[in-house]
């Protein structure tokens, strides 16, 4: 009988000049202690962030020490064979009262090359937005290389940004080298790689309580930007109800949307890797060996790879993102 279980995370908070209060008042996670809270990070392997268990018996164990011991049985035999003890997949909720910075990402072979790690492909779920909020993604239609230096040159980026309307549901992917910044008024998950590496090509301005710019990275991002203009960037997916929808499928991560108004048994043994369902709207218990595990709006539940077989028990309603390799 496997020992593993169901497995919830201690929240990281982090402050942001940009950050709002959803992540409290839309979230419920009031134990917050910061002033701006811009991030909640549910579920991290990253070296200095990784997340810690808060439920059985590997409480206080952080991520990378639970990898260390069970491996394949958490991450999946094929996944611990490509990425070993690191935790291939990092989900975050964000909130934002004010444009983040406009920025980019490379990805796995600039970043291995430059900074010994992943790149950055991501995708973000908006939970909750204001009635005029908006994202930035990629640059307006016909804008090259030429154009963009131009704009550097005469600090007129802005106004050579595309920007793209959103509401509770929409999906957003983000590949590597896809210029983009997230709005006013917007609370968002997003799941992403392992990597903290963003280079930040436009601040709107701003500065800090010393009157000093952030730091840009624009030789960096150079190389890293792809200037291809789409007509949509909106990821189409069926809004069903008890039963799984395909959101995403890449060679990065894979995401399904569940909307579940009752009970649902799951046998993932077929899936040879690690799941973890983001918790989005609403809340469930998940019921494993006679136990019961509460998953609410704002956390994310990580089941290890040998766990098949589970049911899932909505509280009315719950929205759940699963997300697996």
């Amino acid at each position: 009988m496997t020992l593993l279980y169901p497995l919830k995370f201690k929240p990281i908070f982090k402050e942001k000049i940009w950050g709002g209060q959803k992540i409290k008042t839309i979230l419920g996670k009031d134990f917050s202690p910061l002033k701006n809270c811009g991030e909640l990070w549910a579920l991290s392997g990253v070296e200095g962030d990784e997340s810690v268990v808060c439920n059985g018996f590997l409480a206080g164990n952080n991520l990378s020490e639970v990898i260390e011991v069970y491996m394949d049985e958490l991450m999946g035999d094929a996944v611990f064979q490509k990425y070993g003890n690191t935790f291939p997949v990092l989900v975050k909720f964000l909130n934002s009262s004010d444009y983040l910075s406009v920025q980019v990402h490379p990805d796995d072979v600039l970043a291995m090359k430059r900074h010994r790690c992943m790149g950055k492909t991501e995708m973000w779920y908006i939970i909750d937005s204001d009635t005029d909020s908006e994202l930035i993604i990629g640059f307006k239609n016909g804008v090259g290389k030429e154009a963009y230096l131009e704009a550097m040159k005469d600090n007129s980026l802005k106004d050579i940004l595309n920007h793209v309307k959103i509401a509770a549901g929409d999906v957003i992917y983000l590949p590597a080298g896809r210029v983009h910044a997230i709005g006013k008024g917007i609370l968002l998950a997003e799941i992403q790689q392992t990597s903290d590496i963003t280079y930040r090509i436009y601040d709107w301005d701003r500065t800090d309580d010393n009157g000093n710019p952030r730091e840009l990275h624009t030789a960096e991002a150079l190389d890293v930007i792809d200037f291809k203009y789409e007509e949509d960037y909106y990821t189409s997916y069926a809004r069903l109800k008890n039963m799984p929808a395909e959101v995403l499928k890449s060679e990065y991560f894979n995401v399904n949307n569940l909307t579940l108004d009752k009970e649902m048994s799951f046998d993932l043994a077929s899936r040879d890797s690690f799941t973890a369902y983001v918790c989005v709207e609403g809340a469930a218990l998940i019921i494993f060996n006679n136990t019961k595990t509460l998953l609410s709006k704002g956390e994310t539940l990580l089941m290890p790879a040998e766990i098949n077989d589970f049911q899932i028990l909505p509280e009315n309603m719950v929205g759940l993102l699963e997300v697996y390799m």
